[in-house]
């Protein structure tokens, strides 16, 4: 007799195979829609920029942003300040005016698509406001000044405060970065978690695992900084804080991923997937977080992609931010996730053991 499986009916393979297609596909409208909505059209929503004028120069141009939410406006003192400022994550950019002669700030390494809004923006309005005093001049039939003229036809002067290295003049390798950071640590939660059939469950198994996504960790952001000099990207980092910010992520991904496993067995592991997918795009490696709808901005910083995303940009282009909340959220996924892991295994542990000296009583 011949022990091999009976064939599956081609009716129920055909049904199999439906149900396969239209879960993937529901899967890809809801992956779509979830992209498009995040994704499609970025635009500012409370956009934090700084001005620096008049009293009356304030009052009007901070009711021209703040309408509608796009931007929230912060008057500084001085030009510096307004600097200053920019380099500490406060504000994306900023106007200052000397007179009636204004000056745009901007920060490419902060992100690329703001600024050339903040340029194509004051580009626009700067042209405005210098050909409404040439018409008024013409209209009170008084001369144009050369000066004047010469203004229509230059550019509005403009100061990149903090500009990216021509290394990244595009600003994609942070996103790169936490992309390779993600599917890598997912994977290798996913590898690890395979090691866990082999050993019972115990205090000493529960220690090694975590001290396996330590290491890994380490040598995850090591390999990182290794790819990114390759390329001199990050070159004129805060190394030692770009080092343990990039361990940290990799930590928070695989340590949480596998707190998940470890309590909710091989289904955990989506977590990882769920990171990857849908935590990416708002995370603000790639677009602004004030450039996403609010609900994935407050989202996105709150997963370890974005807080993944700001630890290491500000490490690599801005050494005066404070990075203190990002840490915070990487440390609460990464420590969380090592002590389920710890408390699951004693747990069990202790379970076995309470089961063998009742079976001795017995």
């Amino acid at each position: 007799m011949s022990d091999a499986p009976a064939p599956v009916g081609l009716r129920k393979l055909s049904k199999l195979g439906l149900a396969i297609a239209v879960v993937g596909a529901l899967i890809q409208l809801v992956l779509g829609v979830y992209y498009l909505a995040m994704a499609h059209s970025p635009a500012p929503n409370d956009l934090p920029v700084g001005i620096v004028g008049t009293a009356e120069q304030r009052a009007q141009l901070t009711t021209a942003l703040e309408e509608g939410g796009d931007f929230k406006v912060e008057a500084y003192d001085d030009a510096t300040a307004l600097q200053q400022a920019i380099r500490e994550r406060k504000a994306y950019g900023g106007v200052a005016f000397a007179g009636q002669q204004p000056t745009l700030y901007v920060a490419t390494a902060a992100s690329p698509s703001v600024a050339n809004l903040f340029k194509a923006s004051f580009s626009t309005a700067y042209q405005e406001q210098v050909q409404g005093q040439v018409d008024q001049l013409v209209a009170a039939g008084q001369p144009v000044p050369a000066q004047t003229v010469a203004l229509l036809a230059s550019a509005p002067p403009v100061t990149d405060v903090v500009p990216l290295p021509k290394q990244d003049s595009a600003g994609s390798s942070l996103g790169f970065v936490i992309q390779a950071l993600c599917l890598g640590g997912s994977i290798a939660s996913l590898a690890l978690g395979r090691l866990r059939g082999l050993t019972q469950h115990s205090t000493a198994r529960g220690l090694g695992h975590a001290a396996l996504l330590v290491v890994y960790a380490l040598a995850s952001a090591g390999v990182a900084l290794l790819a990114m000099s390759l390329f001199g990207v990050g070159k004129d980092a805060h190394h030692l804080t770009l080092f343990g910010g990039l361990a940290l992520i990799s930590l928070a991904v695989t340590a949480s991923t596998a707190a998940f496993v470890a309590l909710f067995g091989p289904a955990g592991s989506l977590v990882g997937g769920l990171y990857f997918t849908l935590g990416l795009i708002i995370s603000g490696s790639s677009i602004a977080p004030e450039m996403l709808p609010r609900a994935g901005n407050a989202i996105g910083q709150l997963l370890p992609p974005g807080a993944g995303a700001t630890v290491a940009r500000d490490a690599m282009y801005f050494p005066d931010a404070s990075t203190v909340p990002a840490f915070v959220v990487l440390g609460a996924y990464a420590g969380l996730g090592l002590l389920v892991i710890l408390l699951t295994n004693t747990a069990a542990n202790r379970t076995r053991s309470t089961h063998r000296l009742a079976r001795g009583e017995d």
